[in-house]
């Protein structure tokens, strides 16, 4: 019941992704579908209700926005977070994707495992950074954050 069982970017805006962002995007949303932990702990102030649940996420005024519903679409919660936070890791991420991909095409194996082990290694910073932003909001595993700040990256630069 602790789990997103639908996900939705509002990309409304976005330029098209590239074939390789699209690609990250199809595996992490599935993935992320397959296997995934997420909790909205108890409010003072009202009921949570207790999963499935239902997640959207967008950008608006600056701020990433996750919409939660549950399983029959009835409001579970909603929180807003800063980019600033996130900015710099997205930025490295991408640089280092880059890399990689340029890499698949040319370099020997060994160069392109070195490449995948440093991407590795901003991703999961950029997980554990949404982990932290989402403490009191959400619990979401380190699978479930790394695959959440994939579809993040995505929004975050437009594609």
């Amino acid at each position: 019941m602790t789990r997103i069982i639908a996900i939705a970017l509002d990309d409304t805006g976005l330029p098209a992704p590239s074939a390789e962002i699209a690609q990250e995007r199809k595996v992490a949303i599935f993935d992320l579908l397959e296997d995934n932990s997420f909790v909205l702990p108890p409010r003072e102030d009202r009921d949570v209700p207790p999963g499935p649940y239902r997640l959207e996420l967008s950008i608006r005024d600056r701020r990433l926005v996750f919409d939660v519903t549950d399983e029959g679409l009835g409001e579970a919660g909603a929180f807003h977070l800063s980019l600033g936070p996130f900015r710099q890791v997205v930025k490295d991420y991408f640089q280092i994707c880059e890399s990689y991909f340029d890499a698949v095409k040319t370099m020997p194996p060994s160069q392109i495992e070195t490449i995948d082990m440093a991407r590795r290694g901003i991703h999961n910073e950029g997980a554990r950074v949404l982990q932290e932003r989402l403490e009191g909001k959400a619990e979401v595993d380190i699978d479930t954050a790394r695959r959440l700040f994939t579809l993040i990256c995505v929004l975050h630069f437009g594609g």
